[in-house]
């Protein structure tokens, strides 16, 4: 790991983690594949389908601390009456893998820098589309997820009608429980209460 640059405070002790879940249960990381088996799951940075074209997780799983999760849950429960559902293709995101990241893109319109972590560190980001409720298949969206261009951002005009619909739908829901969206990206969406919570460097496989 690079050491030019200063180093935040990172938890990646699971005990220490633990000790903050028995003191304040919010901080607990859920694992979304349990808590809401109904949003669908697509864990791109497990795969080679992503910026780095190489696995960079152990395990295709999506967690976020328990108020993250628990507002994600009420975002589900309001799309289903316009007959959608989320698409989920990353959460929390070990800090190690930030500082990966950082390595290959050093743009911090992409990736956040080592020296200030990300909010997905936290388990409080997460990164989401759309799909139909019924069929399960996505509904059109601006760009593909995590692409690198000017269409990528939350107000890129023009598009066409269907993905303007679907982009404001996914906006203004994810806004209403508490998650604000970063206008580079329409696919990532930051929970309110972020900076309660510390950086982590778990692997999955601890949680």
């Amino acid at each position: 790991m690079s050491t030019q640059y200063a180093l935040p405070e990172v938890v990646r002790e699971v005990e220490e983690y633990r000790q903050q879940v028995q003191h304040n249960p919010a901080h607990e990381l859920l694992n979304l594949a349990v808590f809401l088996p109904e949003v669908q799951l697509n864990i791109r940075y497990a795969t080679a389908d992503n910026l780095l074209r190489e696995p960079l997780y152990t395990e295709a799983a999506a967690y976020l601390r328990r108020p993250a999760a628990e507002a994600l849950r009420e975002v589900q429960a309001a799309l289903a009456a316009h007959d959608a559902g989320l698409l989920v293709f990353d959460a929390y995101r070990p800090y190690s893998v930030t500082v990966r990241f950082w390595e290959q893109i050093q743009d911090e319109t992409y990736a956040a820098p080592p020296w200030r972590g990300s909010r997905h560190n936290r388990g409080c980001s997460v990164d989401v589309a759309l799909v139909n409720l019924h069929t399960g298949l996505p509904l059109p969206m601006p760009t593909a997820f995590d692409a690198l261009t000017p269409a990528a951002h939350s107000a890129y005009e023009p598009v066409p009608p269907e993905v303007r619909h679907n982009r404001k739908l996914l906006l203004q829901t994810m806004a209403q429980f508490g998650f604000v969206n970063y206008p580079g990206e329409w696919w990532h969406f930051d929970f309110a209460a972020w900076a309660d919570f510390t950086l982590l460097d778990l692997p999955f496989e601890q949680l």
